[in-house]
Order: structure tokens, then C-alpha cells, then sequence
């Protein structure tokens, strides 16, 4: 059985234990591969579900699954970890690989983890609750940093995301190629092996249709490039070009 099929039965496998034992049951995080598998196969659980990674468009997202008849009040079992220098002042300047890879150093697999996000030269981490005290008490240097862990509270109204970098532009029309190919400054006939490669995601679904047009408000990930929102008020320039923005995540 390959990865494939092996995440489709354990999402499969997750909504018959929340059918029959009247329980929300909780994937890990999934990266979008994955997410791309849960919507395709939407139509074999026998629960709805839903998808959420601690903020508004998380990129790596856990799925719930929901009985029907559930009568009670329900959390996402996800903790966000607040990691800063401990002295600011003789920090070194940190990426996001260097958090990840120090994460992984304590033996915690990528899907126990959800998004990354620097923002005001701190890190806030997504993690399955289960490991949250464990990340807190054992990650204490990064590189050659000192580093600090405090919890954020009230995960459901967080206010915290990625910073972006805007760029405004005028593209042919709303297709798919030619968004990604302004984006990344590409030929389309490169954007296009991108897509037909099967890197090409949005809104965490993999499209491998050149033709298909995105709205404004979708966020676009390409493997390999990097992620960002796309948006368009559909207003047209004197030669009928559209005009748009994208909004590169840092």
C-alpha cells in the first residue's frame, strides 16, 4: 500500500471511529499532499468534517471529524507556542528552517507540528497539544540562541499571522498559469509543468488544470516557490489586462 492510500484509510479509519463511538476524532497535520487526499475522498467518510491549523488559512491543517449527533462543545486539540530569544539583544537572526530543524531534533515528527509563523521577531508554533509542555520544556537554544516558551491562550480568536511582502501587477487573465507564472516570473509553459508535476495547490487542493481560474482571496502554494494569496478587485486596464495583487508569505 503506498502513502496515498495509506492516509486515505487513516482518514477513512478516523471518521468510522467518530461515527461509531460518538466522538470527535482528530487527524494529525496534515501538509497539503495530504489535504489534497482528504477533499478528494470526501464522499467515503461517514462524518462531515473540517479542517483548521490554529489561525485562518493555516497551510498545514488538522481535520476533525464530527458525528452527527454530537451535542457538546468541542476544541482542536492545538496549542501555539510562543518561541523568542531569551536576550534579544546577542540573538541571532533565526528562519524558519532553523526552528523546524530544532523541533525535529528533539524527535518530534512533522505531523505533530502545524505552521511556523515569524511575526515581530518572535515564532509562534502550532502543535498537537500532547507535545506542547514537552516542546516547552526542552526547546531552550536554537542554533546558538537561548530561547524562551510561553503558551498563548484562547487559540480559537488568536489574532497572529505571517507577515507578508505585497506586489501589485497586471496579468492576461485569472487563469491559474498565468497567476503563477506572473508570481514567480515564469514562462507559462512553465507554470504549466508545474501544474501538470502536480505542484501546484490551492486553497490546499492540487490542481493540475492550466485553464482553471482563481478567485479573488484563494491562497496559492507552489512546491518548491513558496505560498501567497492572490487578489483582484476584477478591474480591467485600458489594454484589458487585470489587475492584481499577491501577497508573498515571509
Amino acid at each position: 500500500m503506498d502513502e496515498q492510500e495509506l492516509c486515505k484509510k487513516r482518514l477513512v479509519d478516523l471518521s468510522r471511529q467518530a461515527d461509531t463511538r460518538d466522538i470527535v476524532t482528530f487527524s494529525d497535520f496534515l501538509n497539503l499532499n495530504e489535504q489534497n487526499i482528504y477533499h478528494s475522498n470526501k464522499s467515503q467518510y461517514y462524518t462531515i468534517s473540517k479542517a483548521f491549523g490554529g489561525y485562518e488559512n493555516a497551510e498545514r491543517q488538522m481535520i476533525a471529524f464530527i458525528p452527527d449527533a454530537l451535542c457538546y462543545e468541542w476544541t482542536y486539540p492545538i496549542c501555539c507556542i510562543c518561541v523568542s530569544p531569551l536576550y534579544p539583544k546577542y540573538a541571532e537572526k533565526l528562519t524558519h528552517r532553523d526552528i523546524l530543524g530544532a523541533l525535529m531534533s528533539l524527535g518530534i515528527t512533522r505531523g505533530k507540528l502545524g505552521d511556523i509563523i515569524c511575526h515581530d521577531s518572535k515564532f509562534y508554533v502550532f502543535a498537537e497539544e500532547q507535545i506542547a509542555d514537552f516542546i516547552a520544556t526542552e526547546l531552550t537554544q536554537i542554533k546558538h540562541t537561548t530561547v524562551q516558551c510561553s503558551f498563548l491562550d484562547d487559540i480559537q480568536n488568536l489574532d497572529v499571522s505571517p507577515e507578508y511582502e505585497e506586489h501589485s501587477d497586471m496579468i492576461a487573465s485569472n487563469r491559474i498559469d498565468c497567476i503563477i507564472a506572473k508570481a514567480y516570473h515564469l514562462s507559462r509553459s512553465q507554470a504549466s509543468e508545474y501544474l501538470i508535476s502536480e505542484k501546484v495547490f490551492v486553497n490546499g487542493k492540487c490542481i493540475t488544470n492550466c485553464n482553471q481560474g482563481c478567485d479573488s482571496g484563494c491562497i496559492i502554494s507552489v512546491r518548491g516557490k513558496g505560498r501567497f494569496r492572490f487578489e483582484t478587485a476584477q478591474a480591467l486596464s485600458k489594454k484589458g489586462k487585470l489587475k492584481v495583487s499577491f501577497y508573498y508569505y515571509k
